[in-house]
């Protein structure tokens, strides 16, 4: 049975070269070591991207959009499986049901929102898989700098460090979000 990654990223390029060089390699990374990807389904942006380098290597790309949303991002033509949910909510929880990892390139607000979401949900025990924040750029660095001013603060315990880790390149971010492990060869 296939495993899957989920990538969180941005339906934007962002101002940087930088954020689509590692989204291909993300991408092209993660079919060599024969994971699926699981992603937000769209044709555009860092999303794109990322979906076309897997598929370009060979990978299995697993879309799920909202219907909301299907037109507007435009669905990413020719991934392996296309699924089409009610809701944004329906659509996170069934990216986050898939995965046995999560790696989280830079992105807007709803990168944010996916973000936190899993980190929320594995800080409470609803899984116990590995969150990876790739750093680009210095994209993560003020995020990082308020997550721990919320520790600063009282407002989550030191341990909460441990919910996540932070990757400098796509190797160890794909080390980190797979302990390791390869994915089975086949679907």
């Amino acid at each position: 049975m296939k495993r899957y990654l989920c990538v969180f990223c941005g339906s934007r390029p962002g101002a940087s070269g930088a954020y689509a060089d590692a989204a291909a390699e993300l991408g092209r990374a993660i079919a060599r070591a024969g994971f699926g990807l699981v992603y937000g389904g769209g044709d555009v942006g860092l999303m794109g991207i990322l979906a076309g380098a897997v598929l370009d290597a060979g990978g299995t790309v697993r879309g799920i959009i909202p219907r909301r949303l299907l037109e507007r991002e435009v669905a990413k033509p020719g991934i392996t499986e296309l699924v089409v949910t009610a809701t944004m909510f329906e659509r996170k929880e069934r990216m986050i049901a898939d995965a046995e990892g999560f790696i989280v390139l830079p992105g807007g607000f709803g990168t944010l929102d996916e973000l936190l979401e899993v980190l929320t949900l594995r800080q409470l025990g609803y899984h116990d898989r590995p969150v990876v924040l790739l750093e680009v750029n210095g994209f993560w660095e003020p995020c990082l700098a308020f997550f721990e001013r919320i520790l600063a603060e009282g407002f989550a315990e030191p341990s909460a460090r441990r919910l996540f880790a932070v990757a400098p390149d796509v190797p160890s971010a794909l080390a980190l979000a797979t302990n390791g492990r390869r994915a089975a060869a086949d679907d």
